[in-house]
């Protein structure tokens, strides 16, 4: 099967964002107390809702945002599941379009089950303390994109 490191790769990073998700907002309760101290300031948890894309850019709320939101990531996720369809992309490069897809419906999960995407990691470093949010689904969407670029350029100097 040529895409099988993809479908793996999408299952992984979904299942690992959602169990993140549950276990931090719901089981540690950070949904009550708003922030936990984890490793500071490296790593904290602290409690959002993010009704927009990136650092709740466009989020203003609404209802018809939600839905074009969650319409946009299930077209992207079929777009970037065609676009690896269409040749034989290497294991990594099946890997990384498998972590965006994963990601993308971690968080299109959030939006269909609250109206909006739980984030809860918080990193600062070297005095600078960053006021943003995010989850492990968006570690999957940079990572898997950062890696769709690394590898298809690998296998363009391949050939």
């Amino acid at each position: 099967m040529g895409t099988r490191w993809m479908i793996w790769g999408a299952v992984v990073a979904f299942l690992f964002d959602q169990i993140s998700k549950y276990l931090v907002i719901h089981s540690m309760e950070l949904s009550r107390i708003h922030a936990i101290d984890v490793f500071p300031p490296l790593l904290n948890f602290r409690y959002g809702e993010n009704t927009g894309i990136n650092f709740g850019l466009f989020g203003d709320g609404s209802d018809a945002s939600r839905w074009i939101l969650i319409g946009l990531s299930l077209v992207i996720c079929v777009v970037v599941a065609v676009w690896i369809r269409g040749w034989h992309p290497s294991r990594w490069m099946q890997l990384s379009a498998g972590l965006v897809i994963g990601g993308a419906l971690g968080n299109v999960a959030d939006r269909l089950l609250y109206g909006y995407v739980l984030d809860f990691l918080n990193m600062s470093c070297c005095g600078i303390q960053n006021p943003f949010v995010f989850n492990i689904a968006d570690v999957f969407i940079f990572a898997g994109a950062a890696g769709l670029i690394v590898f298809e350029r690998q296998g363009k100097k391949a050939t």
